[in-house]
């Protein structure tokens, strides 16, 4: 569970970062075509040319730091993904055997969360990869969870938090014998 925390967390501060320098950089840009826009008090009549250099030189010069800044987190966004591609189990469906218990597990009801921790409880209809096989999730029983349709479809491809780990293992702790484990998730190791 720490290891997909940990993942979870880095994935959302990349993303946070990411819009920042976003942020930053309109604020940036928006600063200095105000600056330009204002005429220096003394200043002559300048050409149209020379007002439009001075406005592109002023946008290039406040732009430089957080462009370069959104090229180097796009560059680790780009090594992420292309280790999540790397990390991809090479079976992506669940055997019969895998279905067949991992739904015999569940009670055939769909394991995922409906709302404020709740256990979702619709008939199950499809067996899905807890922590997503796109991201390296592998396909084993113990990523394995019984969804429905609509809980499947609104998970995507998301990666689950540590705190929706956390309650899924605490509902199957209600529904499974106490012998049972109730861990979730498995991520493939790199090759």
């Amino acid at each position: 569970m720490p290891e997909l925390g940990r993942i979870y967390w880095t994935r959302q501060g990349l993303r946070l970062a990411y819009s920042v320098v976003l942020v930053w950089l309109a604020i940036s840009v928006m600063t200095a075509l105000m600056a330009k826009a204002k005429p220096l008090p003394g200043a002559g009549p300048s050409s149209p040319a020379d007002l439009l250099r001075g406005l592109f030189d002023g946008v290039v010069a406040a732009a430089v730091l957080p462009g370069v800044a959104a090229v180097v987190l796009g560059i680790t966004a780009a090594v992420v993904t292309s280790r999540d591609v790397r990390r991809r189990d090479p079976v992506r469906r669940f055997t019969r055997q895998q279905r067949r218990e991992g739904m015999a597990r569940a009670g055939g009801l769909c394991e995922l969360e409906a709302g404020f921790g709740r256990r979702c409880g619709r008939p199950a209809e499809h067996g899905d990869h807890f922590y997503p096989w796109s991201k390296g999730g592998s396909t084993s029983l113990q990523n394995f969870v019984a969804a429905c349709a609509r809980c499947n479809r609104a998970k995507r491809a998301r990666v689950p938090s540590p705190g929706q780990q956390r309650r899924m293992e605490r509902r199957r702790r209600e529904y499974l014998p106490p012998s049972s484990s109730v861990s979730v998730g498995e991520r493939q190791p790199l090759p």
